[in-house]
């Protein structure tokens, strides 16, 4: 029996070495030695004489061995890996030909994204791309917008408005700013801040999209503006240095170093800089209160000068832990400490009053926010994992220093508030292409919570209650906001020949609490709700050729009320005949939003879209009734909803100056093309459950971008932007809001040098005079800042000026949108 079973176990081992004599053997070289090198290939042997395909192979490691007989004929054997690039060899077996077939190495080398100074036909670079979900700008290397602050080059983008109170609509939907694909977290004049202090030379583009999918948060309104930082790294250790230097009366220094590198595994970039900027606000309200008999006029001047002085610090990294697999880590600062002096008046037949108030503002913010992700297999399923945190604080400290002297009575706003917010979320995200059936799904899921605390300290219209010159506070006002979230989704996405579907459907679950408590002995507010919805998304896309496509889209959104909203100490404007605070009370605001949206070229786009939207907010001016005291607060409005139209082409003028072909070898070298960019909205609003007695006239926003190439290669862009007379939702617009900004480039020393002379509102054009007609109060209210200035910047950059791309952004919110094309 022994020997029968040894007989059997020779007998299988040698017919399994017979089944694994292999009948081709090839290695296959890249930077890493054989021994360590497990990086995956993807191995296809294709018949040529008889064309057909023997199979295709994954294997880790180099060596590559095929046990499948060859027969004689001619054969290509294509080998690639992630990060390198394919190879194909050619080779020929014949009858007589011993196996194994050992030929020589294959070599592969490393993928090089570098950009040689030539031109490349075919590669074209665009300073604006139209897709059907979304338009792309680019800011790096556009200089009116790049040499300036992120908000100041948000406003100049295709179909943004920048609202009389100072908020931002695209095509007349409102936006959610999200920085780096992650949503921010701050509102109202904090974001804003943000923005200002954050110089648009660190973008690298700007996406704007239209109708985000089921994979973003419902709690976006109705579109986003995703701003992505520079994504660049280079070999080495490189850096650029930049500096504007804007003046008017005013002086502007803004100077910023950015470093970056990249060694083996590791890639790295960081950006620091600071920010002196002081300007001057105007202002002039004429307002009449409706329920005196007759009505009472009070006419009221203020004119504040402030100091901006604001230091950031961003780092991101990305290692690579495998072919397959990377962690990246993103931590931004940015610390400010302003200042501000204010003198207002109030003037009416018996009141003669002024009022003096300084004040100054500290502020944090501390952004971190790690991701891991990974290839699952070779067919493009994808895993991301993300977790996020953001912790902000400021300090506002206000005093004033004057008094009415007519009437020898004091008001005062000696205010001190203790603003805290932290939000975390953790979230993961799925992809799973299926290419050969023109279908994919991504699913993913979310848990967030957000914290808001402020606490206010007051002491008001009395300047003498004071321990050693410091004010005793006689008013405390406590606000408490906490918010989770907790949210899945599904998005589905089917290619049938021309046709492009999309269709999603989040889950969103919100729990809200408000509290705010007064030590005057007024009652404590608590306000507690949970809301769970589902948001519904869907697209439909036909592509008529390939420069054409036509796409319709649905979506259904949420939006939270903003803290600067809620938060009763919000009392940046106060005195004798002001208020201003938030409405502790106010209900989510829900959207649903249509669009319909031509695409041509990549750089034209004609559509129109329409937004129904529920219990929505705005900020109005009212008062109590027989009250001579203006409050400005938060009021929600039964329903709002407004129709859109817009339109954005390219005028090419060097179709039209320089001839068919030499147009054509510019396409792709439009740094080098004269061209006008035009945008032009259409906006009707209407609004449900409000007595509006001004006339509903729509507005036609216009503007234009252009390019000009000058002798001795210097660019000239320039900038025109016009929002004319018409009603803006709840406000009327009485005079045109427009801009006119024009700007002279040129590099030097291979382009290591840019120097730029820029002036903005060349006229002195931009400032708001408007219409609020609100219960007992009509306000007409003008604004004026020191827009009118001129800059100076100067770029170099040192180091290794062959590019290559790895990015260490984190994607904290998925870029797939409905209506887009399957990836």
């Amino acid at each position: 029996m022994k020997s029968l079973l040894l007989a059997l176990a020779f007998l299988t081992a040698g017919h399994a070495l017979a089944q694994q004599s292999p009948s081709l053997v090839w290695n296959t070289q890249t930077n890493l030695a054989c021994e360590t090198d497990q990086i995956q290939r993807n191995f296809t042997l294709e018949r040529t004489d008889v064309p057909k395909t023997i199979g295709s192979y994954n294997v880790n490691g180099c060596a590559f061995k095929l046990d499948a007989p060859l027969e004689a004929g001619s054969y290509a054997l294509t080998v690639s890996a992630m990060g390198f690039e394919a190879a194909t060899v050619k080779f020929d077996v014949a009858a007589d030909t011993p196996l194994p077939i050992t030929p020589e190495p294959i070599v592969l080398r490393e993928k090089n994204n570098a950009l040689a100074e030539v031109t490349v036909y075919g590669n074209k670079k665009q300073f604006v791309k139209m897709e059907a979900d979304k338009t792309i700008v680019s800011v790096k290397e556009n200089p009116l917008l790049s040499t300036g602050s992120t908000f100041d080059a948000v406003k100049k983008l295709p179909g943004v408005i920048a609202s009389p109170t100072g908020g931002l609509t695209l095509n007349g939907k409102g936006v959610a700013i999200y920085i780096d694909g992650a949503p921010s977290t701050l509102s109202g004049t904090d974001l804003q801040n943000y923005l200002s202090s954050l110089p648009a030379s660190a973008i690298e583009k700007v996406e704007l999209i239209y109708n985000p999918g089921a994979a973003y948060d419902a709690n976006a309104s109705g579109s986003v503006i995703n701003i992505v930082t520079s994504t660049k790294r280079l070999k080495g250790v490189n850096a650029s240095f930049n500096i504007n230097y804007n003046f008017n009366k005013y002086q502007k220094p803004s100077p910023q170093i950015l470093l970056n590198g990249k060694e083996k595994r590791l890639s790295w970039q960081t950006m620091t800089g600071y920010n002196y900027i002081e300007g001057e606000n105007k202002g002039r309200f004429g307002q009449t209160f409706t329920s005196f008999d007759p009505p009472r006029e009070l006419r009221q001047q203020n004119l504040q000068e402030m100091t901006w002085r604001n230091f950031y610090f961003r780092l991101g990294t990305n290692y690579k832990l495998s072919d397959r697999s990377n962690l990246l880590l993103n931590y931004n600062n940015n610390f400010g400490n302003d200042r501000a002096f204010t003198r207002s008046t109030a003037v009416s037949e018996d009141i003669n009053f002024f009022n003096h108030t300084r004040g100054k503002n500290k502020s944090h913010l501390h952004e971190l926010s790690l991701q891991y992700k990974t290839k699952l297999d070779t067919l493009g399923r994808t895993l991301d994992v993300t977790a996020y945190g953001t912790w902000f604080g400021k300090n506002p400290l206000s005093e004033a220093t004057g008094a009415d002297l007519r009437t020898a009575t004091y008001s005062f706003n000696n205010s001190d508030l203790d603003f805290k917010m932290a939000n975390y979320y953790l979230k993961y995200d799925f992809a799973f292409p299926f290419d050969k059936i023109g279908f994919s799904v991504n699913t993913g899921g979310k848990y967030a919570m957000t914290s808001v605390e402020n606490n206010g300290r007051y002491n008001f219209n009395s300047n003498d209650i004071r321990i050693f010159d410091i004010p005793l506070y006689t008013d405390h006002i406590g606000f408490d906001y906490d918010e989770s979230n907790l949210a899945f989704y599904v998005e589905a996405r089917q290619k049938i020949k021309k046709f492009f579907f999309t269709a999603g459907l989040r889950f969103e679950n919100f729990h809200v609490d408000r509290e705010a408590e007064r030590s005057s002995g007024d009652p404590v507010q608590r306000i507690s709700f949970t809301n769970t919805n589902l948001f519904p998304t869907a697209s439909a896309l036909y592509q008529i050729d390939d420069d054409m496509n036509v796409s319709a889209n649905y979506s259904r959104k949420i939006a939270q009320p903003d803290y600067n909203l809620l938060d009763p100490n919000n009392s940046a404007n106060f005195d004798q005949y002001n208020t201003s605070q938030g409405d502790m009370t106010l209900d989510p605001t829900f959207f649903d939003n249509y669009e319909l949206k031509f695409t041509a070229l990549q750089f034209v786009s004609l559509g129109a879209n329409y937004t129904v939207s529920k219990d929505n907010n705005r900020f109005v001016f009212n008062a109590q009734p027989g009250e001579l005291v203006a409050n400005q607060t938060a009021q929600q409005f039964e329903k709002i909803n407004i129709f859109s139209a817009y339109l954005s082409f390219p005028i090419p003028l060097d179709y039209f100056l320089k001839g068919k072909e030499e147009f054509n070898k510019r396409m792709n070298t439009i740094d080098k093309m004269n061209y006008i960019f035009i945008n032009t909205n259409y906006v009707k609003s209407e609004i449900k459950g409000y007595d509006n007695p001004l006339p509903n006239k729509a507005i036609v926003n216009f503007a234009m971008q252009s390019q000009i190439i000058l002798p001795w290669d210097i660019t000239n862009t320039m900038n025109y932007f016009i929002l004319p007379k018409g009603t803006w939702e709840i406000y009327r617009i009485d005079k045109a809001i427009q801009q006119f900004d024009v700007s002279f480039n040129k590099d030097f020393l291979n382009k290591n040098l840019k120097i730029g002379l820029h002036c903005f509102d060349v006229f002195n054009a931009n400032e708001v005079n408007a219409l609020i007609a609100a219960r007992n109060l009509n306000t007409n209210f003008y604004q004026k800042a020191d827009s009118r200035h001129f800059r100076v910047s100067l770029t170099w950059n040192f180091g290794n000026l062959k590019l290559e791309k790895d990015n260490t952004n984190i994607d904290t919110e998925r870029k797939s949108q409905g209506g887009g094309l399957l990836k």
